[in-house]
């Protein structure tokens, strides 16, 4: 009898009040307006971790959405990811209410500093004794760029280019600065550390010079979990290169299918394994009693949809102005400097032409990810089914209404997961990488990128 594929979970979420379902902080159930207080931080946290979830990944962007009719106006009347907190200040408080669960906050590799965010995450590792992650990301939103200083948006191609060098940085100080005994507290000879065992980087780049040491010692996991998100084939090529787990969406089983071929072919081109990625497809779970409880849930959801904010939202995914576009005319295929993926969702589906109406429509509840409506042995099925048929490892449950959503799932469909003996009944590992790859070693395998870099010349 074959073993079954063991899923993992993340909670997807972001610090704004109804990040992935527009409109949705309207619902008598949403508590998203809480975003902008701890406690509900800290019971997102214990919620997810009840439900013996790996991680809570957050979500995040640094502007607004403010390519529809070119003007902020509608992102801010409709909450379009707006407010926008910051995603690493609320991680230790979540991780003091917790034990086991991980963190994985996005922070663009486009604008942050590679020197000072080394330290950052270096620091949250230890408060978290291990449970970090970071989905790296390459920013594309107009208003990010123009707010931090520079004239437009940096060309996709080149915020790669700057994305690899910047992790080549960060390797450098997590896992080449400092020697796993360097950190000795001899009271004796007054030595915390001995300074022959802490090396410079000597790193000089195109994009960076960081000639120093890091600033803090080894953390549990000396590099945190990395998640990647890239759709277009320069995005896949670099989460196959240094991602541990990867982000999708879709709207199906056939297009992850082509995915997960593809990037596992492209991870195993970077001379790592097969398997040494994660792949988490985001799913919107709709939950009810009865099928037909449940379509009657979702109908419901859909009716406290914005269908203009949702607008806003697509035209900056994607790039585009559809305020410019009449509803009812399809979707087409090309090419944007912004979030691939989202284009090609509508544009590149073999099953339907979609028009921008449908397409807003569908965008409004979770980001225009699939949905696995129906009982909690309906929605298993459909985890079985895309573990197993699509290669996925786990899933980014998103939500409908914030924190209600996770509830439910972790209610009515954890048990069944765990009944079918595919999810599991508690953790195994002490940090988010063992727990994520079932492992015993808190540590990058030696195949990854991070590993084969040289070691700093010691001056």
């Amino acid at each position: 009898m074959s073993i079954k594929k063991k899923i993992h979970l993340n909670g997807f979420v972001q610090n704004s009040p109804s990040p992935h379902s527009t409109g949705l902080w309207k619902h008598e159930k949403d508590e998203g307006i809480r975003h902008n207080r701890l406690e509900y931080w800290t019971e997102t946290a214990k919620v997810l971790e009840r439900g013996k979830f790996d991680a809570v990944f957050i979500a995040d962007v640094l502007g607004t959405y403010s390519v529809y009719g070119n003007s902020h106006d509608v992102a801010v009347r409709h909450a379009v990811q707006l407010p926008a907190h910051d995603p690493l200040l609320i991680i230790s408080a979540m991780a003091q209410v917790t034990e086991h669960i991980g963190f994985a906050p996005t922070v663009s590799a486009t604008y942050a500093q590679p020197y000072a965010l080394a330290r950052q995450l270096s620091t949250l590792d230890h408060l978290t004794e291990g449970r970090l992650a970071w989905n790296v990301v390459t920013s594309y939103l107009e208003s990010e760029a123009v707010n931090l200083g520079l004239s437009g948006r940096i060309p996709k191609n080149q915020r790669y280019d700057r994305a690899d060098e910047f992790l080549e940085v960060v390797y450098k100080l997590w896992e080449h600065s400092w020697e796993d005994d360097a950190v000795v507290h001899d009271r004796e000879a007054d030595t915390f550390a001995l300074p022959e065992k802490v090396h410079a980087i000597n790193h000089h780049g195109e994009f960076f010079n960081v000639p120093g040491i890091h600033l803090t010692e080894p953390s549990p996991q000396r590099t945190p979990v990395l998640f990647q998100a890239g759709a277009s084939p320069r995005g896949r090529d670099f989460a196959a290169k240094h991602a541990e787990g990867v982000f999708t969406k879709g709207h199906s089983l056939e297009a992850l299918k082509r995915y997960s071929a593809d990037l596992r072919k492209r991870t195993v081109a970077q001379g790592r394994n097969a398997d040494s990625i994660r792949i988490f497809p985001m799913v919107l779970p709709i939950v009810g009693s009865t099928e037909e409880e449940a379509y009657a849930k979702y109908e419901e959801l859909k009716s406290h949809v914005s269908y203009e904010g949702t607008a806003a939202l697509l035209s900056g995914h994607t790039g585009i102005d559809f305020s410019k576009y009449d509803p009812d005319q399809y979707i087409e295929d090309m090419e944007t400097d912004a979030v691939q993926g989202n284009l090609d969702m509508y544009a590149k589906d073999p099953n339907k032409r979609w028009t921008l109406r449908e397409a807003i429509l569908n965008h409004g509840l979770g980001n225009g990810t699939v949905k696995f409506i129906g009982t909690p042995e309906q929605i298993a099925d459909h985890i079985e089914e895309w573990a197993t048929e699509g290669d996925a490892d786990g899933f980014n449950i998103a939500q409908s209404y914030s924190l209600e959503t996770f509830r439910e799932f972790v209610d009515h469909v954890v048990p069944e997961l765990q009944k079918r003996g595919i999810y599991r009944l508690e953790y195994e590992g002490k940090t988010l990488r063992e727990n994520l790859f079932d492992t015993d070693s808190p540590y990058l395998p030696d195949n990854h990128p991070a590993k084969r870099l040289s070691s700093p010349v010691i001056k």
